[in-house]
């Protein structure tokens, strides 16, 4: 199994960028595809992008779009998650995941069931 660490998360003005990282260990890490979740204070956990196994595809959560994006460097074993443009309401604790590579969609890709393996999770906080 796959082991996930997150580092990158802080405290940031409303405007200010952060740029989140997620190393993988234990398994190949291009047979993972890739996604980033967020789960603020008395909130389920919700959806905020993924990338396939290539890097070639990704979807973002509507609340996220043209402010986040996420990257890999299958040589690095990494996944990343530039954040700008942060908003208050972007505050929460922020998880990667992985899934075996499987059939790629928003559907499948932004459903927590379809993820096995869990981050321990980086708090990003952003005040106003």
């Amino acid at each position: 199994q796959v082991q996930l660490v997150e580092s990158g998360g802080g405290l940031v003005q409303a405007g200010g960028s952060l740029s989140l990282s997620c190393a993988a260990s234990g398994r190949t890490f291009s047979d993972y595809d890739m996604g980033w979740f967020r789960q603020a204070p008395g909130k389920e956990r919700e959806f905020v992008a993924a990338i396939r196994w290539t890097g070639g595809n990704t979807y973002y959560a509507d609340s996220v779009k043209g402010r986040f994006t996420i990257s890999r460097d299958n040589a690095k074993n990494t996944v990343y998650l530039q954040m700008n443009s942060l908003k208050p309401e972007d505050t929460a604790v922020y998880y990667c995941a992985a899934r075996p590579r499987s059939t790629f969609t928003l559907a499948t890709c932004s459903s927590t069931n379809h993820y096995a393996r869990w981050g321990q999770g980086t708090q990003v906080t952003v005040s106003s």
